[in-house]
C-alpha cells in the first residue's frame, strides 16, 4: 500500500504504545450522551406490558383464551346468473372472561356495495392524465357505477328461527343478543343472504368470476363470500374496524361443513376434505385419487380430455359438493366446468397431505408441469422452518393476475400465451405467486395474526419464507425480494411518502415494499448478519410452533425472537419497525499508525526515506530555473553552522539518550518497541440514522483479504460517529464495508477505501410501440 492510499503514516510514541497495550478498542463516547435520541433504549415505550395473557416471553400466558366460530352452510352457485346464495349457522363460544352483550359479524362483500367507503373515499383523477385514460381505467369507473355488489342480507335469526335484532354499519353487522352471553358459554344463530358475485377482470377483487367469451365459461374463485365473525380478544376487543378492501381479515378458529351445489359438470376445490366423493366423482377418479396419494409425481383425477369435453354442453342438473374442515379460520372453493384436476401426496410422519391443483387449459403447458410440483415444495421447505403443516389437503387454483390465500386452497395467476409460450417472467411469477399464496396457510391461517391492522405479519414473515423456498427450488431463481440490496432503492426514497412497518394496513404508503419487501429483507438480515442462522431458525421456529392456531400481536413475535436467541434487539425492532431511517454508514477516513522503535538510527532513516519521496511543492521545482541565484549563493559569509546540518543525522548524545531509555525497560517492553505491528484507524459516520452492524473485508499486499465482523452495539454509546482500531501484522491496501450486500446499506460508493468511482452506463434507444415475441416464440421463430 503507498502512502498516498491512505492520510500519511503515523507512529506511535513509547507512551502512546502503553496506552494502546492496556485498552487497544476501548474508545470513550464523543461529546455528552444522545440520551433522547438513543437509538438503544429499550422499548418498554412503545409495547404493551406482558400479562396473564400474553406473557413477557412473546408467548400465551397462562390464562390466554381465544373464542370460536363454528360454520354449518348450504350454498348454491347460480351459474346463469353469476350469483350465490347461502345459509349459515354459526355456533359462537365465549372463551374469554367477559360477558358479551352483541356479537359483530364481518359483511366484506359490502365494499362492493354502492354506498361503500371504499368507493366513495377511492381517489381518481382525469384533469391530470394528460388527456390520456386507458381503456382498463374508464372500464373500471363505468364497471364499478354499474355493478351491484355487496351481500343481500335476507334475514338473522336465533336458534328457534326467531328474529335476532341487527345493526349493518357499512361492512360490519352487530348481532345484539337477548342476554348476555357468559363466559363458557355458546349460542347459535342463522344467516340468509346473496350476492351478486364480482367480476375480478372488469371491477377488481381478491375472488370473483372471470369469464371467456368464446366458449361462455366461468371460473369461480370464491371467498369473503358469507358473513363471518369478528375476532374478540385481550389486544383490541372486538376487531370490527371498517374493511376498505387493503387490511385483510382478522377471524376465529373453528370447524365448517359446508354443502355446496354447482352445475353437475363443475369440478370443485375448497377448503377441508371432500365428504361425499362417491356422489360427485366418478370411480375413475376415485382410483386417480388414491393412486396419487403414494404417486412420486402429480396424477391427473380429472384429465384434460375430461375437462375439454366438459366445456363443450353445459348440463342442467345439479351436484352438492359436501366439504369437511377442521380448526380452520375461514372457508374458500373454486368451481368451473373447465378445471382439470391433477394431485400428489406429500408424507408427513404417518400422514399424506394430498398436494393438489385445479386449472383451464389456458394454464398449460405450465400448470401441468409445475403447479402442483411448487405446492408441494412449499409445504416441504416451510414445514422445515416452522412446523409440519397440519391440513390434509392444499390446493393451487389458477385465475388470471391474481393471488389471494384462504386455508387449504389458494388462488394463483400465471397464464401463458394463447401458443402454449411463455416468457421467464411469467414462469417464475406464476412459481413465485403459488409459493407465497400456499405459504400463507402458515402465516396467517394457522399462526393467526391480525391481517386488519398489521399486514407485515402476515405478509412480511410469507415473504421471508417465500425466499428461502425460493432458493431450495432453484439455485439461480431470480427472488424479487429477500436479498437486502434489493430494499436499498424504497429505502432511501422520499421519507414524505415512506411508513414505519408499524403503519396499519389502510393506512401505508408503497403497500408492497412496506409490508413485503422491507419486513423480508429486516428477517433475511436478522438471519444472515445479526444473529446467524442457527440463532435466528430455532427462535423463528419457536415462535410459529408456540403461536400454531393462537392469534399473536408485534409485540409477541419481537419478544419470542429476544428470548429464544437470546439477544437484545430492541434496536433492531425499533430502527427497522418503528422508523422510516435507512442504513448508510460511511468509512470516512482510515489512518495508518506503526510504533516509534525510539532508536534514532531506525527512525532518521525512516523519515529520510518519507522526505525522500514526499512530493515536491510546485514553487521549489519553479523556482530552480526562475531564480539564477540565491544572496547565500552569491556570498558564502552567510552561511553559517545551519547551512550545513542535518537534522535527520544521528548525534551520539541522541544515542546516548536513547541507551539509557532501554536500560530502564524490561525485556517486554522492549520487546514492545521493536513489533512491526500495523494500527488502522477506521472512521464512520452513520448517514442514514439505522444502526446496523459494521461487516469489514480487509485486503492486504500480499493479496490475502480477512473479514470482521462488529455487533451494532458498537453505536450504544454514539449513534452518528464511531472509530475503531484495528491490528494487522499484514500491510492494508484497503477495505470493504459491507462486502456482501448484506446490510442494506444504500450508498455503496462510501463503503470503500480507498474510494472506488463506479461508471453509471446509459443506454440508447428507438422508440418502439409494437410489442414483443417472448423468447421461447423467438426459438420457435427462428427454427421455422
Amino acid at each position: 500500500m503507498s502512502i498516498s492510499q491512505f492520510k500519511r503514516l503515523k507512529t506511535i510514541s513509547w507512551v502512546a504504545l502503553l496506552i494502546f497495550a492496556n485498552g487497544l478498542y476501548a474508545q470513550e463516547p464523543a461529546g455528552p450522551p444522545r440520551t433522547n435520541q438513543n437509538k438503544f433504549r429499550q422499548l418498554y415505550d412503545v409495547l404493551p406490558t406482558p400479562n396473564v395473557y400474553r406473557n413477557a416471553a412473546g408467548e400465551p400466558g397462562h390464562e390466554y383464551y381465544q373464542n370460536r366460530a363454528d360454520y354449518s352452510m348450504d350454498l348454491t352457485l347460480d351459474d346463469e346468473q353469476q350469483r350465490l346464495y347461502g345459509e349459515e349457522t354459526i355456533t359462537y363460544r365465549n372463551e374469554s372472561p367477559d360477558a358479551l352483550a352483541y356479537l359483530w359479524v364481518q359483511l366484506d362483500q359490502n365494499m362492493r356495495a354502492k354506498d361503500s367507503d371504499t368507493y366513495s373515499t377511492r381517489t381518481s383523477s382525469l384533469s391530470d392524465s394528460e388527456g390520456r385514460v386507458s381503456f382498463g381505467m374508464l372500464q373500471r369507473m363505468a364497471s364499478t357505477e354499474s355493478y351491484d355488489g355487496g351481500f343481500k342480507i335476507e334475514w338473522v335469526k336465533d336458534a328457534a328461527g326467531q328474529p335476532l335484532a341487527h345493526t349493518i354499519n357499512r361492512t360490519m353487522m352487530r348481532v345484539d343478543l337477548p342476554t348476555p352471553l357468559e363466559p363458557g358459554k355458546s349460542v347459535d344463530f342463522s344467516i340468509k343472504w346473496w350476492y351478486n358475485i364480482n367480476d375480478r377482470m372488469k371491477v377488481g377483487g381478491r375472488s370473483g368470476m372471470e369469464y371467456f367469451e368464446e366458449e361462455d365459461n366461468y371460473i369461480y374463485t370464491i371467498a369473503q363470500f358469507f358473513p363471518r365473525m369478528a375476532v374478540y380478544n385481550d389486544v383490541e376487543g372486538w376487531q370490527n374496524k371498517q374493511f376498505l378492501g387493503r387490511g385483510e381479515f382478522t377471524l376465529p378458529f373453528g370447524d365448517y361443513e359446508v354443502r355446496l351445489t354447482t352445475p353437475a359438470d363443475h369440478v370443485v376445490g375448497a377448503t377441508g376434505v371432500l365428504a361425499n366423493a362417491k356422489e360427485v366423482l366418478t370411480k375413475a377418479q376415485r382410483d386417480r385419487f388414491e393412486q396419487a396419494k403414494t404417486a412420486e409425481h402429480p396424477v391427473m383425477i380429472v384429465t384434460p380430455e375430461e375437462a375439454l369435453e366438459a366445456e363443450k354442453s353445459k348440463v342442467k342438473e345439479t351436484k352438492t359438493w359436501v366439504f369437511k374442515a377442521e380448526n380452520v379460520r375461514d372457508f374458500g372453493f373454486a368451481s368451473s366446468r373447465k378445471f382439470i384436476w391433477d394431485a400428489v401426496g406429500v408424507p408427513f410422519g404417518d400422514r399424506t397431505v394430498m398436494a393438489m391443483s385445479l386449472y383451464p387449459k389456458e394454464g398449460n403447458p405450465l400448470w401441468e408441469q409445475y403447479s402442483t410440483e411448487v405446492v408441494a415444495h412449499t409445504l416441504r421447505v416451510y414445514s422445515k422452518y416452522t412446523f409440519d403443516y397440519p391440513y390434509p389437503v392444499a390446493y393451487s387454483v389458477h385465475t388470471n393476475r391474481i393471488g389471494m390465500e384462504y386455508p387449504m386452497i389458494c388462488f394463483n395467476g400465471g397464464r401463458p400465451e394463447a401458443d402454449g409460450t411463455y416468457s421467464a417472467r411469467t414462469k417464475h411469477g406464476m412459481i413465485s405467486v403459488i409459493i407465497h399464496e400456499v405459504g400463507h396457510n402458515y402465516f396467517p391461517m394457522i399462526v393467526n395474526s391480525d391481517e386488519r391492522q398489521w399486514t407485515w405479519m402476515d405478509e412480511g414473515l410469507n415473504t421471508f419464507l417465500q425466499y428461502l423456498t425460493e432458493m431450495e427450488w432453484d439455485r439461480d431463481y431470480p427472488s424479487r425480494r429477500g436479498p437486502a440490496y434489493k430494499m436499498v432503492d424504497y429505502m432511501k426514497g422520499d421519507k414524505d411518502f415512506i411508513s414505519p412497518i408499524m403503519t396499519n394496513s389502510e393506512s401505508i404508503y408503497q403497500f408492497g415494499n412496506n409490508a413485503y419487501g422491507k419486513p423480508a429483507t429486516a428477517l433475511n438480515i436478522l438471519r444472515e448478519t445479526v444473529l446467524g442462522r442457527e440463532l435466528f431458525d430455532y427462535a423463528f421456529k419457536h415462535y410459529s410452533q408456540s403461536w400454531m392456531f393462537k392469534q399473536p400481536s408485534p409485540a409477541d413475535f419481537f419478544r419470542v425472537m429476544e428470548n429464544a436467541s437470546g439477544t437484545d434487539l430492541d434496536w433492531f425492532w425499533r430502527g427497522w419497525f418503528f422508523t422510516t431511517d435507512h442504513v448508510d454508514i460511511s468509512l470516512d477516513q482510515v489512518e495508518w499508525f506503526q510504533i516509534s522503535s525510539q532508536n534514532p538510527t531506525v527512525e532518521n532513516e525512516i523519515a529520510r526515506d518519507r522526505q525522500a519521496n514526499s512530493p515536491e511543492f510546485i514553487g521549489d521545482i519553479r523556482n530552480r530555473t526562475d531564480i539564477e541565484e540565491t544572496v547565500v549563493e552569491r556570498n558564502p559569509a552567510m552561511k553559517d553552522f545551519y547551512n550545513s546540518y542535518d537534522p535527520l543525522e544521528v548525534s551520539p548524545m541522541a544515542q546516548a539518550k536513547y541507551k539509557r531509555m532501554l536500560s530502564g525497560l524490561s525485556p517486554a517492553e522492549v520487546a514492545m518497541l521493536e513489533d512491526k505491528t500495523n494500527f488502522y484507524e477506521l472512521s464512520f459516520t452513520n448517514v442514514g440514522g439505522l444502526v446496523m452492524p459494521i461487516v469489514l473485508e480487509f485486503t492486504f499486499a500480499d493479496g490475502t483479504t480477512e473479514v470482521q465482523r462488529i455487533a451494532a452495539e458498537i453505536w450504544r454509546q454514539n449513534s452518528e460517529q464511531v472509530t475503531k482500531v484495528f491490528a494487522f501484522e499484514k500491510e492494508l491496501v484497503s477495505v470493504q464495508l459491507d462486502p456482501f450486500l448484506e446490510t442494506a446499506d444504500t450508498e455503496t460508493f462510501n463503503n470503500a477505501w480507498p474510494r472506488k468511482p463506479q461508471p453509471t452506463r446509459f443506454q440508447l434507444y428507438k422508440n418502439n410501440w409494437g410489442s414483443r415475441p417472448n423468447p421461447m416464440q423467438q426459438a420457435q421463430e427462428s427454427q421455422r
